[in-house]
């Protein structure tokens, strides 16, 4: 059992007279933080997978949902995104039932946030919860366990069934593939080629740490421009890969309008790509150290709140910067390196430019990043 670090977090908003929804991807342990949160209270479990659950929680009046409810002061409905019309059956219970805590779950936001953000607007606290983060492993597990892990992370990420099952890494990762990112994703987003999706989630895996090019990706994947546009859009939502913009302000070579995208977890990268070979054998070092630094400094940002802005930089003449952080008006511009053997500086032009901090990121010192 890994120590969230959400846990205090909504264990402060309990009984503040809003509902607290937690979404993300499946398998993350949501389901598992909010039961250990409300396990030693009495509650009512509604779970959404469940079609008689689906059923009774499909459009109810005041009273049935009060013969539902019954004496329950704390109510979970799990996986909320299978129950059709669950925005205005949350709000019902939260408008009518003021004693009653509710807590929601989902596992994706396309369909629980479209659902609920209309009728909850000023009702709800909501977080996002991703696979087990560096600092929550080293917590649990201590400084030293978890450096001796560090290269596996890299490689096999950190869904809690990859770290609870040492030697079956690729087997679970597999499983997880494809029931969540084909199954739910297609069924959840009504997409009628899965193959093109397929192709699409390779062509990202190998472009990680890069600039993408949606026209390219058309090339790729064989579809016009807009679908690629429509699928990546899909992918973000349903928790498997995020975007960082272009940041520009002032100067005239600046690129201003790409994108590079990430996954937010290195072991579905690999597995979708099928590799695991060893950091020393592999091409794509670089690539899967600053995508495991960039999800886990993105999953820092939001646990914590900091509202720090996340970006990349590129001019025109290939200068480049890895990160740049916008926070409280102060500009940060991180290079990471795998193997740092010599001094690395970031571009004069972006560090006078900005009056930006320039940090350098490698193995000795990255928990200071990583742990905000």
């Amino acid at each position: 059992m890994y120590n969230r670090d959400l846990k205090k977090t909504i264990e402060g908003k309990i009984n503040k007279g809003k509902a607290i929804i937690l979404i993300g991807p499946r398998q993350v342990g949501k389901t598992t933080l909010l039961k250990t949160i409300i396990d030693t209270k009495e509650h009512l479990f509604l779970d959404g997978d469940d079609p008689t659950v689906r059923s009774l929680l499909n459009n109810p009046n005041t009273t049935q949902i009060r013969s539902i409810i019954g004496s329950n002061k704390i109510i979970f409905i799990d996986e909320a995104q299978r129950i059709a019309g669950i925005g205005l059956t949350l709000k019902i219970i939260i408008d009518q039932f003021k004693e009653v805590q509710l807590f929601v779950s989902g596992s994706s936001s396309f369909d629980l946030s479209n659902a609920i953000n209309e009728p909850l607007t000023g009702r709800k606290w909501e977080y996002e919860l991703y696979p087990i983060s560096w600092e929550e492993l080293e917590n649990t597990e201590g400084y030293v366990s978890a450096e001796q892990q560090l290269e596996n992370r890299i490689l096999y990420g950190f869904y809690p069934d990859i770290l609870n099952n040492p030697g079956e890494e690729k087997e679970l990762l597999k499983q997880l593939v494809n029931s969540y990112l084909y199954r739910d994703i297609l069924a959840f987003a009504n997409i009628r080629k899965p193959e093109v999706l397929e192709k699409l989630v390779q062509a990202l895996a190998l472009q990680i740490g890069s600039e993408v090019n949606y026209n390219e990706l058309a090339q790729i994947v064989g579809v016009d421009k807009n679908t690629v546009a429509n699928y990546i859009d899909i992918l973000e939502k349903g928790y498997v890969i995020f975007k960082l913009h272009s940041f520009s302000r002032n100067l005239r070579n600046e690129i201003k309008k790409n994108k590079k995208i990430y996954f937010y977890d290195n072991g579905v990268r690999n597995i979708i790509i099928g590799n695991f070979n060893p950091l020393e054998l592999r091409q794509d070092t670089g690539a899967l150290w600053e995508n495991f630094l960039i999800s886990e400094r993105l999953k820092q940002n939001k646990y914590k709140s900091t509202n720090a802005k996340m970006y990349f930089w590129r001019t025109k003449q290939q200068q480049e910067v890895d990160l740049v952080e916008e926070h409280n008006g102060m500009i940060s511009g991180f290079e990471f390196k795998w193997n740092n053997k010599k001094k690395v500086r970031l571009p004069k032009t972006f560090v006078n430019e900005y009056d930006a901090k320039e940090i350098v990121i490698d193995k000795n010192n990255f928990r200071e990043f990583i742990k905000i």
